[in-house]
């Protein structure tokens, strides 16, 4: 069994700290050793009291670990104090596996988790053994000495960081206000830039499910870049998944990701029951030429991937409708941009459908109370992908994500209509709906 080591304080709502590292580390199929370094009383409104374990029983947790274990990766979180710092960093002196450093100094919500000395003792001990630093901007700044207010500043300062020895640095941008979520990959010689959509809701403990998603990948065998960018997916899928664990902030669910594989046999299966009813229930005149699809997404999906959908079309046959093909996942990139987009703005929606345009389908809609919104495709930036420029559009013009989207097509592009909702169930009670005024209609 692969094995990672995280050295951290204990976070009592389970939502960071070692805790989350915890569930990480699980939620990539290895097994997580701890060592704990503070016990916190805090909660999901902020941090009460920090009680640091002493320093004898921290080495002692390390050398019972190191001496019986044999592990694939170590991440370090919460060290609270220089003195701590030291013992770790002594620990670990010579241990050939890659060691993440996340440079723990406050909590989400707001409160210090870093006492005097810190700073300092981290680039004299610690950073020198680092394979990879991941502080946030603020963490960035104080060990960098560097204020980070774009892009160039945050590679600027993970060049200073690397001074003191480590041999990496990513440095995450999800405090830095833009559109979409950038982290900066520093490596010798050259940098990365990695962005996932933005999500800017308050959630506790991403950076702690980041940095050991990442030791994780480390310890399995990944490239360093490949690891962040897969760390980097697995840490949205948290934010998408988080739970409302008490009064406060959101706590991020790394363990979302797994769910979310481990239900997509059902998914599967629900793409296939819709096929099969939609045989019987949508009506021949909204089939469009080019066909019909379902498709359906797991939670925090990022990519076609992580769409399920038929691997053919859902076609007309005579007088009736016929579904070719079964389910798949990736298995329609056309289908699965309008769920991605949709899933972005508003992550309850997982699951669209395409139905014939006409002016009489989109007022059955309206009559079925339910709300539309369109895009015109003669304002499509030069170079967009239609469906994700014109879903994201739709719902930027509608406020948020209506029942139904539709457009009037364009040179080569028939017209076409989409339903969307949580899952196929709710996207085919929307289209009985409509159906049912089309027939009175």
């Amino acid at each position: 069994m692969t094995t990672v080591l995280t050295i951290a304080g204990s976070d009592p709502t389970g939502g960071a700290g070692l805790q989350a590292d915890l569930k990480a580390i699980e939620a990539m199929g290895l097994h997580g050793c701890s060592v704990v370094t503070c016990v916190t009383s805090q909660d999901t409104r902020g941090v009460h009291s920090v009680f640091p374990v002493p320093v004898e029983e921290i080495e002692a947790q390390l050398k019972a670990v190191l001496g019986d274990v044999r592990l694939g990766a170590v991440k370090t979180g919460m060290l609270y104090s220089g003195e701590i710092v030291r013992a770790v960093s002594k620990a670990l002196r010579g241990e050939p596996v890659p060691i993440i450093v996340d440079p723990v100094m406050a909590a989400t919500t707001g409160g210090s988790l870093s006492t005097e000395g810190l700073v300092d003792e981290l680039r004299r001990s610690l950073l020198p053994i680092a394979t990879l630093v991941t502080p946030n901007r603020h963490e960035a700044e104080m060990l960098s000495g560097i204020e980070i207010g774009d892009d160039r500043a945050a590679v600027k300062a993970a060049r200073a960081i690397m001074k003191s020895g480590a041999r990496s640095v990513l440095v995450k941008g999800g405090h830095l206000g833009d559109e979409e979520a950038v982290d900066y990959l520093v490596l010798k010689g050259r940098s990365v830039r990695i962005s996932s959509p933005r999500d800017d809701r308050v959630v506790h403990g991403t950076g702690c499910a980041l940095s050991s998603f990442i030791a994780a990948r480390l310890a399995i065998g990944d490239g360093l870049e490949d690891a962040v960018r897969t760390s980097k997916e697995m840490t949205f899928k948290s934010i998408r998944g988080s739970r409302r664990v008490g009064r406060g902030v959101l706590c991020a669910n790394p363990m979302a990701a797994a769910v979310s594989e481990a239900r997509k046999p059902e998914m599967l299966a629900q793409i296939d029951a819709a096929a099969e009813a939609l045989e019987s229930l949508l009506d021949r005149r909204l089939i469009p030429e080019v066909g019909s699809n379902i498709g359906y997404c797991v939670d925090g999906a990022l990519e076609a991937s992580d769409v399920v959908a038929l691997t053919g079309r859902i076609v007309r046959v005579g007088d009736r409708a016929q579904a070719v093909g079964c389910a798949r996942f990736g298995a329609s990139k056309h289908i699965a941009r309008i769920v991605l987009a949709a899933h972005a703005h508003d992550g309850r929606v997982r699951c669209a459908m395409n139905v014939k345009y006409s002016t009489t389908a989109v007022s059955a809609c309206r009559a079925a109370r339910l709300s539309v919104a369109s895009f015109d495709r003669a304002r499509e930036p030069k170079g967009a992908s239609s469906m994700t420029w014109g879903v994201t559009e739709a719902i930027r013009r509608h406020g948020g994500v209506p029942d139904v989207i539709f457009d009037r097509g364009g040179p080569g592009k028939e017209p076409m209509i989409r339903i969307l909702g949580r899952d196929p169930r709710h996207v085919i009670k929307k289209l009985k709906a409509m159906s049912a005024k089309l027939k009175r209609g």
